[in-house]
């Protein structure tokens, strides 16, 4: 993705956010004095893919190939250690910044057919801040002549506080979870968490426990609304909620072979599971001038909420 981009900061209370046009990422969330959010810097790659918006398929697609209305497509493997094309192909284009104000920017750009996907994309994402957090809402809409399948997710890493990430608790409501290779991490069957160490749906410590798996049968309130909590010993802490338009969440501590890691816990909701362009599984269809917008929100937790 690009190295260099136009960035836009907004606040609203003591939220504070800077969203940059390289790769349509967040890549910067605090409130007050905390950070909400692993950043990165002004200048260079986005490491981790931190913040990004994945489309128009999030996680892997198996060795970047897929059928697709009877025609075949192939995209460029960018994670060659696994053979896999990662996070969809909006990552590698520059965003342009549609829209900014004080709490609020639209960013967009656009994914064209070619051999790499059937159709032509205009995608936006609206980054708003209030004293609910931040707010962020991707919308896509295929502007091309064929069908295409779609995908995607925000790719966050959430901070609890200044304890090590071994030392935060996490809340996920989730009862299963999509067991992958170990070489890979490509899917391989569902598994249940209970009884499981992925089994978070009551809040406990992380530990050394390492995921990178995608779950689901997530449990949700009246409104369909379902929420990852972080905190750190303090009792401080993050918090992510997103809609029923996202039925998986990717989590992941964080874990790399060189280099610091278990920096932040990465959660991302998803339309789909990883490599569900071959899967099928909760693959979206967008018809020519078809669209899909889903939401999320990260706000901070305080000891006393």
């Amino acid at each position: 993705m690009p190295g260099t981009g136009t960035e836009v900061r907004i606040a609203h209370g003591p939220y504070t956010a800077v969203v940059t046009s390289r790769g349509g990422a967040l890549r910067e969330l605090g409130c007050g004095d905390r950070n909400l959010v692993v950043g990165f810097g002004s200048e260079g790659g986005v490491p981790d893919y931190r913040g990004v918006i994945c489309a128009p398929w999030p996680n892997r697609l198996a060795d970047g190939a897929y059928s697709y209305g009877g025609e075949s497509y192939a995209a460029a493997i960018n994670e060659p250690e696994r053979g896999s094309a990662l996070h969809g192909l909006a990552i590698h284009q520059a965003w342009d910044v549609l829209e900014a104000s004080a709490d609020r920017a639209v960013l967009g750009c656009r994914v064209p057919a070619g051999p790499e996907y059937p159709g032509s994309l205009e995608l936006t994402v609206a980054y708003s801040l209030s004293g609910d957090g931040l707010r962020g809402t991707v919308t896509a809409v295929n502007t091309g002549t064929r069908a295409a399948p779609y995908g995607v997710c925000p790719h966050p890493y959430l901070v609890a506080g200044a304890a090590p990430l071994d030392d935060w608790s996490l809340e996920l409501p989730a009862d299963a979870y999509l067991e992958v290779t170990p070489d890979r991490l490509l899917p391989v069957a569902m598994r249940q968490v209970e009884q499981d160490d992925f089994d978070f749906r009551l809040p406990r410590k992380l530990g050394p426990v390492k995921i990178d798996h995608a779950f689901t049968g997530i449990s949700r309130d009246a409104a369909g609304l379902a929420r990852v909590r972080v905190l750190d010993p303090s009792g401080n802490g993050v918090e992510l909620e997103w809609g029923p338009e996202w039925p998986w969440v990717q989590v992941h501590t964080g874990d790399k072979p060189v280099g610091p890691d278990r920096l932040g816990l990465a959660v991302e909701p998803m339309t789909c599971p990883p490599d569900a362009f071959n899967s099928g599984t909760d693959l979206i269809h967008l018809e020519p001038g078809g669209s899909h917008s889903a939401s999320w929100t990260i706000r901070a937790v305080d000891r006393r909420d």
